[in-house]
């Protein structure tokens, strides 16, 4: 099976609700409403054509099914822009490795922009399996951090930073 990451498009939106389903983002706080939604998707479509970020939908190959979403964008922690990324595999698609290849495919296009040393993930202290996809792809643990998302609510998250030069 092999794993590909595609720019974030305008026929993209139904990912979003998807995404936005109970079981996709009980670790992220909770559904958002559909003009939150509407709001996300016009958002990860803007990133594209810029440097500072882009948002990519997984998919399947051979075939082409889309499986999850995943990116990267810029953020501001500890006073500190930095390089942030995300992932989600839909239910039916998580505990293949699906996931961890789509966050491998972002730190090699993160590392061939060359805008950024560092590539961050903040996610939920309950969340095992995002944790060990950090684990797995050499991500070192900083620590456990309170960190805003959505805006306006601060989850208890691990940080974890990968070194886009390779040198940890």
């Amino acid at each position: 099976m092999q794993v590909a990451i595609a720019i974030w498009t305008e026929a993209d939106l139904p990912l979003l609700h998807l995404s936005n389903a109970p079981e996709m983002v009980e670790h992220l706080g909770g559904p958002e409403t559909e003009e939150q939604v509407k709001d996300r998707h016009r958002r990860y479509v803007a990133l594209n054509g810029r440097d500072d970020g882009q948002m990519f939908s997984i998919v399947l190959q051979p075939g082409g099914e889309a499986v999850g979403t995943t990116g990267y964008w810029e953020n501001v922690w500890q006073d500190e822009t930095i390089c942030e990324t995300g992932w989600g595999a839909f239910p039916p698609y998580r505990g293949r490795g699906i996931a961890a290849a789509a966050v491998s495919a972002v730190i090699a296009r993160v590392r061939e922009a060359g805008r950024h040393r560092y590539l961050h993930a903040f996610p939920s202290t309950d969340n095992p399996a995002s944790n060990a996809i950090c684990r797995k792809l050499g991500f070192v643990f900083l620590g456990e951090t309170a960190f805003e998302y959505p805006k306006g609510s601060f989850m208890h998250c691990n940080a974890w930073r990968f070194d886009l030069r390779g040198e940890q």
